[in-house]
This record gives structure tokens, C-alpha cells and sequence, in this order.
């Protein structure tokens, strides 16, 4: 009864970045058809571990599961669920809902705000971090900082409020996350994985007018460490956007190229949210 329950259960999720493909991994592993919805030019840091990163590339493969773009929607869906991968499709505004009736909808997007989830989108309505509340734009939400709190079912109530301050490691909050330093094309010199030295040129970001190389910026490390996350070469970044990511510990190579123990436990609950609810797992 539990099995098929699971392969007959659609879900919908809205995001493919790290922490939503942590969530999109582990309903894959559970049994449940899922697809999911990206804008048109993600502005993914950590790409290595995003299944959005199958819109660039056309599919992603992340931890034995394969996540494919589809342009051709729905028929690339179902087409997807038959084979036991995931659909990802450009659909900011979920629309898909207008062609397959899902049991689920879980916002992942992780923008800080609800950016267009409603509480009556599917049976069971799921808000991951800030901006959702509980009963009243989605059905439950789920706790996304770091801490005794995190991925805590919550039923009534929102998320703790978004702080603007990154996660702590080794000493490390602010410094360890770079941001544009002007609007323009970047250009990548290191990649995902490299080992770079405080003040090292990783990026070079050349004026959107299109001006000689001499118009260009660099963009520079600012700390000793491992890139865990650059933004895809050729992006068009405004001053300001967060793109690049750089961990201190040189032991955390592999941590690159995996997912990370807070979208695993993001997604976990996230199994068991759907699980619990009778609405959707009881039918």
C-alpha cells in the first residue's frame, strides 16, 4: 500500500538550487515522481550540487540522480517519471499546475519571501525558510537556520526571520562570501574546487557595453580556502549579487561535489512532512 502510494504521488518543487535539490534528491530516493521549476538563468552559486544546473547543461547528476531540462512539457514529464529521473522545467510562476494536478507543492526557492506560493496550489503545501507562514500561504514550513532548530516541522508560525549574516565556519562568516563588485559579464578564472590565497584573482567581471578589456574588474578572494561556489561563467551579474563561496577548511574538497548535511536534512524531513500528512499519503 505504502509503495504504491509513493509512485502514484506527484510533487512539485520550486527551486533547484543546493538546498531544494537536497529536498528533490531525497523525495527521488523515496519513490515519489518529482519535478521541479527554475527561472530562466539561474543565479546558482553552488552549481556543482544544483540540479539547475541542467538548464545550462541539459542534465545534472547529483549523488546517482539524474535530473534532465525539459523543454517539451508535459510529455518530457512523464516521459522522466518512466525512467526515474527528474523533470526540471523554466516555469517561475508554476504553471505546470495548470497541466498535471500534483498532490504537492513544496517552495523551495529559498528568495527570503513568498514569491507566489499559495496555501490552495495542491493538497499539502510546503514552505521551506522565511517568508511563509504556516497556515496561512502553505499548510506547513520548514525551519531552514542552522542551528538546534533546523528542519523543524513547523504547523503553526514562520521560519525564523532571515538574519543577512552566512553561516559561521571556522571563525568565518561574512569574509567567506564574495559579492559583485559591478554590474557586467563574468568571466571565471578559477573553478569549483580550487584551492585560492586571500586577495587572488578568481573572476574577472567586463562591462556590460561591451567596452575593451581594459573596462574589466577583478574580482578577488578574500580569504584563504576552497571555491564551494561560483556563479556560471558568462552570467550577466548586477553590483551587489552574491556569486562566490569560498570554505576555509582545505580538507573539504569532496564537500564541493556533494550534497550538504542541510539540505539532507531539509530533505529528509521533508519525506516525512508528505508521510505524516493524511491528506496526501493516506488516500
Amino acid at each position: 500500500m505504502e509503495n504504491e502510494t509513493k509512485k502514484s504521488l506527484k510533487v512539485l518543487v520550486r527551486g533547484a538550487g543546493d538546498i531544494a535539490s537536497g529536498i528533490i534528491w531525497s523525495l527521488n530516493y523515496a519513490g515519489f515522481k518529482v519535478c521541479s521549476t527554475e527561472v530562466e538563468k539561474p543565479s546558482t552559486i553552488r552549481t556543482e550540487v544544483s540540479f539547475s544546473s541542467a538548464i545550462y547543461d541539459g542534465k545534472k547528476v547529483l549523488d546517482g540522480v539524474e535530473c534532465v531540462f525539459c523543454k517539451e512539457v508535459p510529455s518530457m514529464i512523464y516521459k522522466c517519471w518512466e525512467e526515474n529521473k527528474v523533470p526540471l522545467v523554466i516555469d517561475p510562476e508554476a504553471k505546470i499546475l495548470n497541466e498535471i494536478k500534483f498532490d504537492v507543492v513544496i517552495d523551495s526557492i529559498l528568495a527570503k519571501r513568498n514569491l507566489g506560493t499559495k496555501i490552495d496550489m495542491a493538497p499539502l503545501v510546503i514552505g521551506v525558510g522565511p517568508g511563509f507562514t504556516a497556515k496561512v500561504d502553505c499548510h506547513i514550513a520548514i525551519e531552514t537556520m542552522r542551528g538546534h532548530n533546523l528542519a523543524r516541522i513547523i504547523e503553526n508560525g514562520s521560519p525564523m526571520k532571515n538574519t543577512g549574516i552566512p553561516g559561521l565556519i571556522e571563525g568565518h562568516s561574512f569574509d567567506r562570501v564574495i559579492h559583485s563588485p559591478a554590474d557586467g559579464i563574468i568571466h571565471n578564472i578559477h573553478k569549483i574546487g580550487d584551492k585560492v590565497l586571500k586577495d587572488e584573482i578568481i573572476a574577472k567581471i567586463d562591462s556590460p557595453d561591451g567596452l575593451a578589456s581594459s573596462s574589466h574588474c577583478d574580482v578577488k578572494a578574500t580569504m584563504d580556502g576552497i571555491l564551494r561556489g561560483i556563479i556560471k561563467d558568462g552570467y550577466s551579474v548586477k553590483k551587489g549579487l552574491k556569486i562566490a563561496d569560498i570554505d576555509p577548511r582545505l580538507s573539504e574538497y569532496e564537500n564541493c561535489f556533494t550534497i550538504s548535511d542541510k539540505a539532507r536534512s531539509i530533505g529528509g524531513v521533508v519525506v516525512v512532512a508528505i508521510m505524516h500528512n493524511d491528506e496526501v499519503y493516506g488516500k
